[in-house]
Parts: structure tokens; C-alpha cells; sequence
């Protein structure tokens, strides 16, 4: 005689974010969220929180860096593969799917951020990468380690074409939050940084509008997404 009790339905993939204001985009979400705090190491540790608890697959999640000059901010990067360390891990189809489907064949994972245009350029011709990360290739190697799916859903904050000015990087601490001293501090002595801190600060608002609205269409249940 069949069971009248529900069945439970499986649980969500764990998603690894870089950023505390990455994570407040899916509270109330009822997904698992752990913070990387924008480092490989953080980005590693949290994906094994997540696993531990329970988590059946990974997901990276958060700002990424374009590569590809015909990359704009707010553009949605949901790469087939990751490289780390010269090893491209591919991603879950399944996972890929849910997430909407790919949008690029590759990410760069680094372990240092990739700073002025000319960098970016060079790493693009030297891996055709679209965009690159600190985190996504952590998650990766951290998946593959323990056997689960893992995907990649990131949004190019700054792109191809635009240098990094160094204070965008002192105000950043190793929990993922934008601490405003060591910025100003930057800024203060450099203060040629201002007029490309506001056009990244322009970029970023492009970015995480992308990334609220690609959010919205995760969920907990049978798949990933609405």
C-alpha cells in the first residue's frame, strides 16, 4: 500500500558568497549561505561548512571580473568549466541548467585580484577565460575533492577595459565586509584614485542590481530556480 506521508523534498545546493552584502540578497531565501570573506582559503572553509551541514552540491556565487573586452558590468557569467592552479574542473550540467543555462565556456579562478586592464588582457589571451574570481575555483576543487555537482553564477563588476584602483581593494577585510577607514586612508594618499573609485562604484551599483535580480530566481525544492 503506498505511503500517504509527503515526500521530503531534497535539499538545495550550499552557496559560497565573497561578500556580507552578497549574502543579505538571499535572506529569507531558505538557501544555505556561507561567507567567504573574497579569499580562496575563506572560499574553501566556507564551502566545507556547507558540506558539512549537509549541503549536496556547491554553488559560487557573487561579483567576478570581466575579461572578455565585450563584457559589460551587470553581465551574467554562468561558466561550462573552471580553471585553478592550470586544472579545469567542469561544471554539473544539471546545476548549469537550473541556474539558466551556460552563458560562457570559462572562469579564471586566481589567487591574488587581477588589478589593471593590461592584466586582464594578458590572462584572457592566455585562457580565453571570459571573467575571473578569488573564490569560484576554491568552491570547485573543494567539490571535486568530496564528489558533489558545483556550478557558477557570477556578475562582472569591473570590466575588462577599467583598472582597479587600489583603495577598492584596502577597504575589503578578510570577513567580506567594505570597511571605510583603510579606503579613505588609500584615498587620502592617492587621491588620483578618487575619479576611478566612483566609476567603480558606478559599476558596482550596475553589478549588484544584475546579481538581486539573478537571485531572485534561486530557490529552494526540486531544482535551483523558479
Amino acid at each position: 500500500m503506498p505511503s500517504s506521508e509527503p515526500r521530503a523534498r531534497p535539499r538545495p545546493p550550499g552557496i559560497v558568497v565573497g561578500m556580507h552584502a552578497e549574502a543579505r540578497l538571499l535572506n529569507g531565501s531558505g538557501l544555505a549561505v556561507a561567507i567567504g570573506g573574497g579569499t580562496p582559503a575563506g572560499a574553501t572553509a566556507a564551502a566545507e561548512r556547507l558540506l558539512a551541514d549537509g549541503a549536496p552540491a556547491l554553488i559560487s556565487l557573487g561579483l567576478a571580473g570581466g575579461l572578455a573586452p565585450s563584457l559589460r558590468p551587470g553581465a551574467c557569467i554562468i561558466p561550462s568549466a573552471v580553471i585553478h592552479d592550470g586544472v579545469t574542473y567542469p561544471a554539473d550540467p544539471a546545476l548549469l541548467a537550473t541556474l539558466g543555462g551556460q552563458t560562457a565556456e570559462l572562469l579564471v579562478a586566481t589567487g591574488s585580484a587581477v588589478i589593471s586592464a593590461s592584466d586582464k588582457a594578458a590572462l584572457f589571451t592566455a585562457t580565453g577565460a571570459a571573467a575571473v574570481d578569488l573564490e569560484s575555483g576554491a568552491v570547485a576543487m573543494t567539490a571535486a575533492r568530496h564528489g558533489v555537482p558545483f556550478a557558477v553564477l557570477r556578475i562582472v563588476c569591473d570590466p575588462a577595459w577599467r583598472d582597479l584602483p587600489p583603495a577598492a581593494l584596502a577597504g575589503l577585510d578578510s570577513s567580506g565586509r567594505i570597511v571605510l577607514l583603510p579606503l579613505l586612508v588609500s584615498l587620502l594618499r592617492a587621491p588620483w584614485q578618487l575619479g576611478a573609485l566612483l566609476r567603480l562604484g558606478g559599476d558596482a551599483r550596475v553589478a549588484r542590481g544584475a546579481l538581486a535580480a539573478a537571485v531572485k530566481r534561486l530557490e529552494p525544492g526540486d531544482g535551483v530556480t523558479r
